[in-house]
């Protein structure tokens, strides 16, 4: 009952309902594109591409398009080009000094820098787009393209796909700005939770159908799944409280005093670069395979085959180096210790201990530095998860991509992001919280 009267609360705050209803409108438009075939391919005719997305790499990239890829879909590349190009974009500005002097000019420099990704994800679109439709003439019958002339079919399928992704980046921008949570990443989950069903119908009936280790397999891989839930949340969630002291000001006898006022905390989170470095590293790892794939040498076979098996040991180890490196990357760009000790000095408050200006942001720095080692770790340790518990367990690979990885991570990151961003909307009405349970809050005048 209390978590219904929670659901209606948030119905009643109108602006709150209009955004989740814009969301899920923007996300269900995105949804309805994943199945709309390229014009010119046969959609009868695609199982042998769905067969070729069933494990691996591409595997992988097909969930996160929540199946579009495998569909031959107008979305196939699904919004992987503006991740790859946000990522050049976020590299160049450590030693570009245009776009370092961007990131200085506030939102004018926003604005500045999103275009300039939206240009990078236009050439990196007409770069992989030749490439995916190759693929389908690899990989599907000739009876299967109903285009004659194949100078015609690639040419309007480079530019469908090409407008495709930018129409993805823009619902997401637009989920952003009029609807609730971060809209890149929504999509992304959205993707990977349309492929869930089927992943858990299959991995059923590979252990019970096929007695494959029967139902009591399934029922000790649901409790794995929920304790690897259980425990993407606590990385999530989990913070380092720095107590900071304010310093009050009153007047006695025409003077003026400090006094110690009271004391709160600053909150460093253990993981403050969220889901960002999964996505950051999975899209680097797309690079090896295609690069190796240009060459017919044994060498590059080798690699080829290593970096397109998401199971294996070389594309883990990797896959986990990669994160590490992009959590410490990331956290350093997005938790300026600098600024927090400047706007803390100049509310008068100072860290016990610590005087305040730069020993302050030196003080900050060292802490995050220390906690971003074993959040970067544990994250390494569950985004690698699934490739342990195929090789453990024998688990359907589809299904596999849940226990931990790039798709549970995504998924839990974004759902509480979300449902933190509902969360404020209901406390500032004064209303519960959404993770909290009680009745509705009166205004204090």
């Amino acid at each position: 009952m209390k978590f219904i009267n929670t659901i209606k609360n948030i119905w009643k705050i109108e602006e709150l309902k209009n955004r989740i209803l814009v969301t899920l409108g923007l996300l269900l438009v995105y949804r309805f594109g994943a199945q709309v075939v390229l014009p010119g391919v046969d959609a009868a005719q695609l199982a042998n591409l769905s067969s070729q997305t069933d494990g691996g790499l591409l595997g992988l990239l097909n969930a996160f398009t929540g199946g579009a890829f495998s569909n031959a879909s107008v979305f196939a590349l699904g919004i992987m080009p503006y991740i790859s190009a946000s990522i050049v974009v976020q590299l160049m500005g450590i030693a570009v000094p245009y776009l370092q002097k961007l990131q200085k000019e506030g939102e004018s420099g926003r604005r500045r820098i999103n275009q300039i990704t939206r240009w990078l994800t236009i050439a990196i679109t007409l770069v992989q787009g030749p490439g995916y439709i190759y693929n389908l003439f690899a990989t599907l019958p000739s009876s299967a393209f109903l285009i004659e002339s194949n100078v015609t079919f690639v040419v309007s399928s480079v530019i469908i796909l090409a407008t495709g992704t930018i129409f993805a980046m823009w619902l997401g921008e637009k989920i952003t700005d009029k609807g609730i949570g971060n809209g890149i990443s929504l999509l992304i989950m959205v993707g990977i939770i349309a492929t869930l069903p089927q992943a858990f119908i299959q991995e059923f009936v590979s252990r019970v159908i096929e007695s494959n280790g029967g139902a009591i397999m399934v029922l000790i891989e649901l409790v794995i799944w929920f304790v690897i839930i259980l425990a993407s949340v606590m990385l999530v969630m989990a913070v380092r409280q720095i107590p900071v002291q304010y310093a009050r000001r009153t007047a006695s006898g025409g003077y003026e005093k400090n006094v110690f006022g009271s004391r709160q905390y600053i909150p460093l989170k253990l993981n403050a670069s969220g889901v960002m470095p999964i996505i950051f590293a999975q899209a680097i790892m797309f690079i090896p395979a295609a690069v190796a794939g240009l060459s017919q040498s044994e060498t590059a076979q080798g690699v080829t085959a290593a970096f397109s098996d998401i199971f294996g040991f070389w594309y883990n180890l990797v896959f986990a180096l990669l994160i590490i490196i992009f959590t410490y990357f990331y956290t350093a760009i997005t938790v300026p210790t600098n600024k927090m000790a400047d706007d803390l000095k100049r509310s008068g408050g100072f860290i016990p201990g610590i005087r305040p200006g730069s020993e302050t942001a030196e003080f900050l720095d060292r802490i995050m530095s220390q906690i971003t080692l074993p959040g970067s770790i544990f994250l390494a340790m569950i985004a690698v998860f699934p490739a342990v518990i195929v090789s453990l367990l024998g688990v359907q690979q589809g299904w596999a991509l849940f226990f931990g990885g790039t798709s549970l991570l995504i998924m839990v990151g974004v759902a509480i992001d979300t449902m933190q961003q509902v969360n404020s909307y209901l406390l500032n009405r004064h209303y519960d919280g959404l993770m909290k349970t009680g009745k509705n809050r009166k205004a204090v005048a």
